[in-house]
């Protein structure tokens, strides 16, 4: 797919869907295709295999190979598949290569594995992944890689190079960064789905969501209502269900995946557990998620 069209069909709600694993922590790729089917009935605009709620960074290649080379059977064409690369220039690059020749639409680059990275060095990764593929590329600010808005800017450059993700959650630099760079990029919310007001007020139209593994409803009627900027119907949505399950995320670090597969696993949905270094839900806390999906039956799957 060429870069521009890929751009041309970002609108509304990506999903990241969680990588199932067995109790042995081997790749369950039979309840991934399970909850890619049940994902697929509703209307979002990608998936992203294989990326940070998939746990991408413990996967070894053959299996991120696995993740992808499956959710592409599964979709089919029918959304958007992208998928996550990382870790070091020369594995991104190769992550690249394979995904495109399997048949993704589009590379998201993962900030690499040395945390504060000069700038110099940090183009040249960027770069080198972008030019792996002729797939367009979108770019993922997370955890350390925080980005000025005249880096962004000079990211910018990269030909395809057509999107932007911010998992930082800091709208202030966020607007700063759009106010600088406009149109050149096209703008994706990704810290978290509590944002997705906050970055629809800057005028960005499409988001991350990682409760669209189990709650995909919620996610569209997220979007559609952020769109509108209808706060009425929003605010009640959020502070019922987004905000209490993002405040029992922030209890622990690796939390933001843990929460997801424990709250599949309670519905019955492939999950298994997270491999270490994250950790699953303390046994004492799952009633406390059980409790809590018992509100969420109007806005399940």
């Amino acid at each position: 797919m060429d870069p521009q069209e890929l751009r041309g069909k970002f609108s509304g709600v990506i999903a990241f869907p969680i990588t199932p694993f067995n109790a042995d922590l081997s790749l369950d790729l039979k309840g991934l295709r399970q909850n890619l089917e049940q994902l697929l009935q509703h209307s979002i605009c990608a998936v992203i295999a294989a990326g940070g709620t998939g746990e991408m960074y413990s996967l070894t290649p053959a299996e991120h190979r696995q993740v992808v080379q499956t959710t592409l059977d599964v979709v089919g064409g029918r959304v958007l598949v992208l998928t996550a690369v990382g870790f070091n220039q020369q594995l991104a690059v190769e992550m690249a290569q394979y995904a495109a020749e399997a048949g993704v639409d589009g590379i998201l680059a993962f900030p690499p594995y040395y945390p504060q990275a000069d700038e110099d060095g940090l183009f040249q990764y960027y770069s080198a992944i972008a030019n792996a593929t002729p797939l367009g590329m979108a770019i993922y600010s997370r955890d350390w890689a925080i980005f000025t808005p005249a880096m962004v800017e000079r990211l910018a450059s990269i030909r395809t190079l057509v999107a932007w993700k911010d998992g930082q959650g800091d709208i202030r630099r966020y607007q700063m960064i759009i106010n600088r760079v406009g149109d050149r990029l096209y703008w994706i919310g990704g810290a978290g789905d509590d944002l997705a007001p906050s970055y629809y007020r800057l005028g960005i139209r499409t988001y991350t969501s990682s409760l669209a593994n189990f709650a995909p409803r919620l996610s569209l009627l997220i979007h559609e209502l952020a769109s509108q900027n209808d706060s009425t119907r929003l605010d009640p949505l959020m502070a019922k269900y987004v905000i209490p399950h993002y405040a029992f995320r922030a209890r622990r670090k690796g939390y933001e995946v843990s929460v997801v597969k424990a709250k599949m696993n309670l519905l019955g949905m492939a999950a298994g557990p997270v491999r270490p270094p994250l950790v699953n839900v303390a046994e004492e806390e799952i009633q406390e998620l059980k409790e809590m999906l018992v509100c969420w039956q109007k806005v399940l799957c």
